[in-house]
């Protein structure tokens, strides 16, 4: 990966708790990461938004208790888009324990919960973006 990663922050659905989001919207652009936030958004607005940025990352936050819905929606909409082996695919918010398994199986690289670490969060995208092979189109 040359250059800054970019990431592509929203709010998944109509979920308006957003004061987490945007704290680690402010620790990823402080680790030097490129961040884009475009507030709350449906999966096809984020794929969109994410294809036009160009991003390497599409990180969503999901307090609402739509995460398995709309992260299903969110990952089949970037395998139909051709962007699910190019692009890292992050989640957090607050949701079930048992259901960071599930979002794993659906497709997220990663999935944090409220408890999760300003280091945690940027060395573990640092990591998926790193393992991510081939160019971006």
């Amino acid at each position: 990966m040359a250059g800054k990663i970019k990431v592509l922050l929203s709010k998944l659905g109509l979920d308006v708790h957003n004061r987490g989001l945007i704290t680690v919207a402010h620790e990823l652009r402080d680790a030097g990461m490129e961040v884009v936030y475009i507030g709350n958004s449906l999966p096809r607005e984020i794929i969109q938004a994410a294809t036009q940025e160009d991003a390497d990352v599409i990180g969503v936050s999901s307090l609402g208790g739509a995460h398995l819905t709309l992260g299903n929606e969110l990952m089949e909409e970037a395998k139909k888009q051709g962007m699910k082996e190019r692009i890292a695919f992050v989640i957090g918010g607050v949701f079930p324990p048992a259901d960071a398994a599930r979002l794993q199986e659906i497709g997220f690289d990663g999935v944090f919960s409220p408890g999760a670490t300003r280091e945690q969060i940027v060395s573990s995208i640092r990591k998926i973006v790193s393992g991510i092979q081939g160019p971006k189109t």
